[in-house]
């Protein structure tokens, strides 16, 4: 017997909707049809995922190249709707966008972002560029005028030295938030290029290792331990996460606030004091929780 609804579920997490549910959902939901899903991977740089077939809908998210994404259907107006491995987030993305999964990738971009050439020469015209976290197979290497290049499965080539294999974690992942200082702000960007205050939390904490979920409210709820705050906040530390309802910026030390935010439209770095006295004045309201991660 069915025991939730579809509209009882989080659609970002769940691949159920009243017409179509993921095949593990059988017998869960109630749903017209049901899909066992078809691993493709991600071709493009990177792709937009939607909360529905649209393009003049903001979007929810980004997948990165190299990632999986378990695909329950495509339609034939050139939407694909699917779960995104890495986090599980679902979503709408452009099945152009997608290919057959090859062999498992060895290696990602450590990097803000590095270009990926037609072969192992930097003069060459680039094919893309894959931003921090994306994801590649190397197969060789090659030294072109003293430069080390990746070659990939594909043909590709990119410089080594902005890879690192899969397994690698960073020591210190709130350096690696500091990195994307300047980028500029995008509403659910996941990319070098634009990136919104979870996505800087998630890419730089996954280069330490640490998986944490996409959006703010469910890092609230998931990542590392709460603080208490009954008497204001407690005396803070580098890599803390201070919570708004809607935000979340990192803490570089015990005063200074790091975060993709919309009032400088970029990620900055500022005094916590007067950044909070701001966001409650005109932005998220008072601060909801601070957590800790171990790391």
């Amino acid at each position: 017997m069915s025991d939730a609804s579809p509209a009882s579920l989080d659609r970002r997490l769940h691949p159920v909707r009243p017409d179509l549910a993921a095949e593990s959902y059988r017998g869960r939901v109630e749903a017209d049809a049901f899909a066992p899903g078809v691993a493709m991977q991600v071709a493009a740089d990177s792709v937009a995922q939607r909360p529905v077939p649209d393009l003049a809908r903001s979007i929810d998210t980004e997948a990165l190249h190299g990632e999986i994404v378990t695909v329950y259907e495509t339609r034939g107006d050139g939407w694909a709707w699917g779960q995104l491995e890495t986090d599980g987030y679902v979503g709408y993305l452009p099945a152009e966008a997608l290919g057959a999964v090859g062999e498992a990738p060895t290696h990602r971009v450590a990097i803000l972002r590095s270009y990926r050439y037609p072969d192992a020469e930097l003069r060459s015209p680039p094919l893309g560029l894959l931003s921090m976290g994306a994801r590649v197979r190397v197969i060789g290497h090659a030294t072109t005028r003293g430069l080390e290049f990746a070659l990939l499965d594909d043909g590709s080539a990119m410089v080594a030295r902005h890879l690192v294999p899969l397994n690698h974690r960073e020591a210190d992942w709130v350096g690696v938030a500091e990195t994307f200082l300047g980028t500029p702000y995008l509403w659910g960007g996941r990319t070098s290029l634009g990136l919104d205050c979870s996505a800087i939390v998630q890419l730089a904490a996954a280069a330490a290792g640490l998986a944490l979920p996409r959006d703010t409210d469910m890092q609230e709820r998931a990542a590392g331990e709460p603080l208490d705050i009954a008497a204001g906040l407690p005396a803070l530390m580098r890599g803390d996460l201070v919570f708004w309802k809607g935000h979340v910026g990192i803490m570089r030390d015990g005063e200074t606030l790091l975060h993709a935010n919309g009032h400088s439209m970029s990620v900055a770095s500022e005094p916590l004091a007067p950044a909070v006295a701001r966001i409650a004045r005109n932005e998220w309201g008072a601060v909801t929780s601070v957590r800790r991660i171990a790391w």
